[in-house]
């Protein structure tokens, strides 16, 4: 009998230190930006100096998914106050189910969690959300 995998619907896979903990449907927020500030040198008039001052990284919002086990429980014992900082893998499978492209987070911690309004009226199935802080933005393999 074959395995019935409750991601197998979902673009955007997420990793947890390499083991797959949930699929997304959506993924916002990936950006990395580097600040800069203008510096004049006297006498120098056709250009001004960029100097590089910081590296800053927003939020990365999952949406539309399932979180597993695992991932529900690290984002519990952060909102707990256990907070771990983790390794966060997410791996866009292209139409055929294979690890297309991935994204590291660095030193990530769970920050938000919400779920789409609950309707009894409603055959909708219940997505959720998951907002990750972290400090760094990289491709993995």
């Amino acid at each position: 009998m074959a395995r019935l995998d409750p991601l197998r619907g979902f673009r955007f896979l997420v990793e947890i230190e390499g083991i797959t903990s949930g699929g997304f449907v959506r993924v916002k927020g990936m950006q990395r930006e580097v600040k800069h500030e203008s510096f004049r040198e006297g006498g120098v008039n056709d250009y001004e100096h960029k100097l590089v001052s910081q590296v800053t990284y927003s939020s990365v919002v999952l949406e539309r998914g399932l979180a597993l086990d695992d991932l529900w429980n690290w984002a519990q014992a952060a909102a707990d106050g256990n907070v771990t900082r983790k390794t966060i893998r997410i791996r866009l499978q292209d139409e055929a189910g294979e690890k297309a492209w991935a994204w590291q987070l660095d030193y990530a911690i769970p920050v938000k969690w919400s779920s789409s309004d609950l309707d009894g009226a409603n055959s909708q199935v219940l997505m959720e959300s998951l907002e990750i802080a972290h400090h760094g933005l990289r491709k993995a393999t």
